[in-house]
Order: C-alpha cells, then sequence, then structure tokens
C-alpha cells in the first residue's frame, strides 16, 4: 500500500515540525515519525495526562498533521472517529488541535454517548478538557431514549450531562411536540427547562406559556408567567403553578380560572384534576354555571363536574338572573347540584341566610332554590317582605312564574301582615296555612287562610276615612286586596268578629297575638353581598319555636 509523507525536521530530532500526511485508512504507521510526533503531543500538550486525551480510532481515509511552534494539529478526512470519556465523534472532516484538545468537525457529525445519547449536525466544536460540544447545522438534534431535541445550534455538556440551545428549537417524544425559544434539557433527570414562547401540543391539550420546567419522568410542568391551556376538558389560564400532562391535574397558586361548556371556576389559589372533573379554589372564589347564568362566589369552594356539585363557603354568595333582574341569595354556606339532563339546578343554602331581588327580600336559616319549577323553600324562623307586606312562618315555599312571584305557601304559625302608608296602620292575617297570591305587579292581591284564621284589618270608606278595625276569627278566610287595602273578605264557617270604631279602638286591640313589625331587618343588596353588617335580629315571637335542623337535612334528601 503506497504510505506518502514529508518531514521537515530542523534542530532536536525528537522534536519533529512541519506536515506528516498519511492516506490509505491508517494502516500502516510511519513508526518513528509518527510515534514520536503523537506521543509528544499527547503527553505535553493535554492537561491532565493522558486521562484527559481525545483519542483517534484507526479507520480514516486520510491524516494529516501539522506541527507549528510546538504546536501539533491534525486534519483527518473521510470515515473519522474520535472516542473520550466513553463516548464516540464520527464526521466527514475533522481538525483536531491536540495540545488545546479541541476538535473542529464537519459533514456528517455524530457523537454517541453510551447507548442511550446520539448527537448529530452538520458541524461541531468540541472541547475535550471542559468535554463541552457545540453543534450546529440546518437541523443539530440530540436524542436520547425518551425525546429528540431539535435546533439549529445546540450547546451540549457531555460532562453534565446538560444540552442547550440557544435558538428556536424542539422536543419530540411519544406524546408531544414543545417549542420554545430557548431551551436546556437535563439527561441525567430528565428535566427540561423552556425560556420564550414555550408551546406544547399534545393529542389531548394544548399548552402556552413563558417559561416551563418539564420533568418527562414525572409528567410535572412547572410554570412561571401567563400560562394557557387548552384540552377537551376546557381551558385553564394561569400564572404560576404546576401541571401533570399525564393525569391532568392543576396546582397553582397565583389567580387561575379553568373554563369549558359548562362552567367556569376561578380563585386566588387553584387545583383541578380534569381526568375526574375535580376542583378546589380558595381566595376570591367564583363558580359560573352557564346554562342557567347564575354564579356562586365566596373565600373558598370545591367543584366536582360529574356528579354536577358545587359548594362555597366564607362570605358565600350566590347570583341568579331572573329575567333583567338578579337574585341574590348570601349564606355561610352555599350548595348548588346541577341537573345535566335537563340543565336545572338545585340550590342548597345552610345558616344566616340573606335574600335580595329588587321586589323581594326574606332571610332565613336554611334554603332550597329550585330552578326546574322556580320553586324556593325558606326553613327555620324564614321572613320575606315583598313591597308592604312582611310574611313569616316556620316553613314558606315561594314560586315564581314568569320569574315573578306568583304565589307563597306559609305553613305553620303563618302571619302576614300589610303596612297601610296612608294611616300609617297595619292590617294582620294569621292562621296555621296561609296561601298568598300576588298580581304580575308583585302586590299582594288574595290571601287563603286554612286553619285558625285570625284578622285585624282596617276599614276605609271611600273617602280615605276610617270606618273602623275589624277583628274576626274564622277556621277560613278569603281575603282580596287592592293596593295593599282590604277590599273583600270571605269567612268560611262561623265566624267571630266585631268592627270596632275609630275611637274606641284601643291599642292592644290593633295587634294580634305575635304581631312583630321587623321591616328594619328586610336585607339590603349591600348586607346580602357582605358589604355591609345587617342588624341583630330580633327573637322569634311568643309561641313560635326554631325547628330542629333535621329539617333542612330531611329536605335535601
Amino acid at each position: 500500500m503506497k504510505q506518502t509523507k514529508k518531514i521537515e525536521n530542523r534542530g532536536n530530532p525528537f522534536k519533529p515540525s512541519g506536515i506528516i500526511i498519511l492516506k490509505g485508512g491508517m494502516k500502516l504507521l510511519l513508526f518513528f515519525g509518527l510515534l514520536l510526533a503523537s506521543s509528544w503531543g499527547w503527553a505535553q500538550g493535554v492537561p491532565g495526562g493522558a486521562s484527559e486525551r481525545v483519542e483517534l480510532l484507526p479507520g480514516s481515509d486520510s491524516l494529516v498533521i501539522f506541527n507549528e511552534g510546538g504546536v501539533e494539529t491534525r486534519r483527518v478526512v473521510n470515515n473519522v472517529r474520535f472516542r473520550h470519556k466513553g463516548s464516540i465523534l464520527y464526521c466527514n472532516l475533522a481538525i483536531h488541535n491536540v495540545a488545546s484538545n479541541v476538535i473542529e468537525a464537519y459533514g456528517n457529525v455524530k457523537i454517541v454517548q453510551g447507548d442511550t445519547i446520539t448527537v448529530t449536525g452538520d458541524t461541531l466544536y468540541y472541547y475535550g478538557n471542559t468535554r463541552l460540544a457545540l453543534v450546529s447545522g440546518r437541523r443539530a438534534t440530540l436524542k436520547d431514549k425518551k425525546s429528540t431535541l431539535t435546533s439549529r445550534k445546540l450547546v451540549y455538556d457531555m460532562a453534565m450531562g446538560i444540552a442547550s440551545y440557544p435558538l428556536p428549537g424542539r422536543t419530540v417524544d411519544k406524546e408531544s411536540v414543545l417549542t420554545s425559544d430557548e431551551g436546556f434539557y437535563d439527561t441525567r433527570t430528565k428535566e427540561f427547562t423552556y425560556y420564550k414562547n414555550v408551546k406544547i401540543v399534545n393529542p389531548k391539550y394544548t399548552l402556552t406559556t413563558d417559561t416551563l420546567l418539564f420533568n418527562s419522568i414525572t409528567k410535572w410542568s412547572y410554570f412561571q408567567g401567563a400560562t394557557r391551556i387548552v384540552s377537551e376538558d376546557g381551558t385553564l389560564v394561569a400564572k404560576k403553578g404546576r401541571y401533570n400532562t399525564e393525569t391532568r391535574e392543576a396546582i397553582f397558586n397565583t389567580r387561575t380560572s379553568v373554563d369549558n361548556e359548562s362552567y367556569t371556576l376561578t380563585g386566588d389559589s387553584l387545583s383541578f384534576d380534569n381526568q375526574n372533573e375535580l376542583g378546589f379554589a380558595k381566595g376570591n372564589v367564583e363558580i359560573f354555571a352557564k346554562n342557567d347564568k347564575t354564579l356562586l362566589t365566596g373565600d373558598e369552594g370545591f367543584y366536582r363536574g360529574q356528579e354536577g356539585f358545587s359548594k362555597v363557603y366564607g362570605h358565600a354568595v350566590v347570583r341568579s338572573v331572573v329575567s333583567e333582574d338578579t337574585l341574590f341569595i348570601r349564606a355561610d354556606t352555599l350548595y348548588s347540584y346541577e341537573n345535566k339532563v335537563d340543565s336545572t339546578r338545585r340550590l342548597v343554602g345552610n345558616k344566616n341566610i340573606f335574600m335580595y331581588k329588587t321586589d323581594f327580600q326574606g332571610k332565613c336559616d336554611s334554603l332550597i332554590y329550585n330552578t326546574a319549577d322556580s320553586t324556593i323553600m325558606f326553613f327555620r324562623n324564614p321572613i320575606l317582605w315583598s313591597d308592604n307586606f312582611q310574611l313569616e312562618a316556620d316553613s314558606i315555599n315561594a314560586f315564581l312564574v314568569n320569574n315573578k312571584i306568583n304565589r307563597m305557601l306559609l305553613k305553620s304559625n303563618s302571619f302576614v301582615i300589610s303596612e297601610d302608608t296612608l294611616l300609617h296602620q297595619h292590617n294582620q292575617v294569621k292562621g296555621r296555612t296561609i296561601n298568598a297570591y300576588f298580581n304580575s305587579e308583585n302586590k299582594l292581591r288574595q290571601v287563603l287562610v286554612d286553619g285558625n284564621g285570625q284578622s285585624a284589618y282596617y276599614a276605609v270608606g271611600d273617602e280615605e276615612t276610617l270606618i273602623g278595625l275589624n277583628r274576626v276569627e274564622c277556621g277560613k278566610m278569603n281575603i282580596q286586596f287592592v293596593e295593599n287595602r282590604v277590599k273583600r273578605i270571605a269567612f268560611v264557617g262561623r265566624p267571630d268578629g266585631k268592627l270596632i270604631p275609630p275611637q274606641k279602638i284601643q291599642p292592644d286591640q290593633t295587634k294580634l297575638e305575635g304581631f312583630n313589625w321587623r321591616i328594619n331587618e328586610k336585607p339590603t343588596r349591600a348586607q346580602t353581598l357582605w358589604q355591609e353588617v345587617p342588624p341583630v335580629s330580633e327573637p322569634p315571637a311568643e309561641g313560635r319555636q326554631k325547628k330542629p335542623r333535621a329539617t333542612l337535612e330531611a329536605k335535601i334528601r
């Protein structure tokens, strides 16, 4: 086999200078020239001695050795292979500075590190002393068993096992594609760190953020900056937190919202399990049901989507849009049960209930609101106000038609008071059960009393003159009102009553037993929204006892 060499040697014969050229696959080496040149360069030019040497493996087509000023440089062409620290470097052309332990490699560059990592590109600068590889080209890649990192430029610290790209790049694994302007990958911990315009595209979701730390083993992603996750479950918007791309669990510590076709859940901190549709929020919580435009707010709350169940507590308020008016209900704790078949809802309030609507206010200790039949049930010392009327009973059911109060059913110890603002007097009706009917203007038009009926109302003439006070007792009564005044009354059974002339009316005759006009307790909008402290409630009138707490739980079941 033909070999060519050119040696220029001046002075010390053991310190060659000039060029040595070998061809033919390096199968035969010039013993003295190449051996002396190589051994001197390895031993004297590389810090750390032989343990740090980059080793040129046999098999290349051509080797040219330059030696200028005591610095040996090698030019190796075709089928080039180097070995260093257990890694193999391949290329078409390499310039190897033996003294600095640096390699410039061109064409089909490839680094194989163990049996897990392969780096490829068009150009490589490899610094053997620090084991730093700079790979560039139209497509520079780092591939391990789990993912492939691609960019136009890769920086790979082989000693630390950390790869990075300063130019836009992408990471592809079996589940998703991630792109960003900058990125880092720790091949040992399998952790990725991405910056600027970060985007993950997965068949189940798409994620965009500013900064992302992703562990491909645990599947947890940690975010810094504006983050948006869009999936078949909905859209999540946050600024800081973490998300598991496998289980779809999310934990965020800043203002975060989850939005889908049915509801929106928002809180200052939020944890959410998309797979099981479980969400917990804390701090300025909002749960908005889109089907019936119902908004629950409070200090804390959670949502179970598969059951359609929500719970909000701590300054809890529900806002339900009724026609063009809004119904506000506050409670210590609010529960919401959604019927997904017909998109109806049942709202349950527990303790310290306040309710406000422009034409209807009330308070009690427990409440159930069914949107299916527009029924509101009040328990435990309820008291309601509508226009100039006050209604009390052990329990009250309010029935809405066309988003307005149509009827109220008062059960047990029922008491209705109507204020005559002109006479500054109060008409009163009480009995065991009372059905109160309202007109389209939300004014009381009829009262039906069934059992132990009693009434005290003022008879007024055409000239707004007072005729007298009617006191009647009868088992059943039918009383009709016009403009808050009694216009007609019918008694069923044997009524016992009398008309007391104005001059003979005594103060104790003006009030039925249990009368308590509590207009100062009527909730305002601000009180219902926890913006004002309401006045202290007066104790129940004599003879009206509190119902046991089991009443609400029994109604719920």
